[in-house]
């Protein structure tokens, strides 16, 4: 691929038989839709998924063209080829999947280590970039206010009385 190319990825998924990362994309230069296969190679079902999608992303062959796709959904895939590999349907790969993906409010994530931290900040970081409103957006509104329903008395905090007192 010359530095000129442009890829655009449009769509990613996965074939099980035989075991391949198949990519879509704009060929811009060309102004064409094209596929890319890339085949997974020693790859088992106790392989780490996520070592396996960065492995992936930073090959010299498929580089430029997976630079549209995210680590996360690379290792979304492998991970459903992991599951099939377990002999799960898809069904249990993906809700497996959705579980591992969830984050839980409830969660104390002190007592996380810092692999399952790092994780649970990646997912939280893409759910925001999902969710954000860019300017660009139709309906990005600026300096948006929201009244929230007040269900129960709140309980006053030292920390957040508006004082002129210095402590």
């Amino acid at each position: 691929a010359s530095p000129t190319m442009t890829f655009i990825a449009q769509k990613c998924g996965i074939c099980f038989q035989p075991p391949s990362i198949i990519l879509i994309y704009r060929d811009s230069s060309q102004d064409k839709t094209r596929q890319r296969i890339m085949p997974v190679r020693n790859f088992s079902r106790f392989s780490d998924c996520s070592r396996a999608a960065e492995q992936l992303k930073n090959n010299p062959r498929h580089k430029a063209y997976l630079e549209g796709v995210s680590q996360r959904q690379l290792q979304k895939l492998y991970t459903l080829l992991r599951g099939h590999l377990e002999g799960q349907s898809l069904a249990e790969s993906l809700e497996r999947f959705r579980q591992e993906e969830t984050i839980d409010p409830e969660e104390d994530m002190n007592k996380l280590d810092d692999k399952e931290l790092a994780k649970r900040k990646s997912i939280m970081d893409e759910l925001f970039e999902k969710n954000r409103k860019k300017k660009d957006d139709p309906d990005f509104v600026y300096n948006v206010e929201v009244e929230f329903p007040l269900d129960e008395q709140l309980e006053s905090c030292t920390w957040d009385i508006e004082s002129d007192e210095e402590v």
